[in-house]
């Protein structure tokens, strides 16, 4: 990294920066109302940039729909799918463990008559 071999003077200082200098910002007048306003920005007062209403303050102000973007499919179907099947699977199994237990109920109760 370069490092200054001497330090810069006032005078030299103040010849560099003698170009930074603040602007006054550009104004007009709302062409509707006649507020004066930043060039190139909607109207503060009546809310109408370009003869056009864009804001919520003027009269005639309508919102748009918003279109909502497409989303992708999520990879977590896949897996919903497989848990879906294994969930029948498993409903399934205990329905034959019920019978069976049901059934073996019965054939003790016949053995112990």
């Amino acid at each position: 990294m370069a490092v200054p071999k001497k330090r810069t003077g006032h005078s030299a200082q103040g010849k560099r920066r003698s170009n930074w200098k603040a602007t006054k910002p550009t104004t007009t007048k709302c062409p509707n109302c006649g507020a004066v306003v930043l060039a190139h920005t909607v109207c503060t007062a009546c809310g109408q940039y370009k003869g056009k209403v864009v804001s919520r303050k003027s009269e005639g102000f309508v919102e748009a729909e918003v279109k909502e973007a497409k989303k992708a499919p999520k990879k977590t179907a896949k897996k919903s799918t497989k848990v879906a099947k294994v969930e029948e699977k498993a409903e399934e199994v205990t329905a034959e463990v019920v019978e069976e237990v049901k059934e073996e109920a019965k054939v003790e109760e016949k053995t112990e008559e």
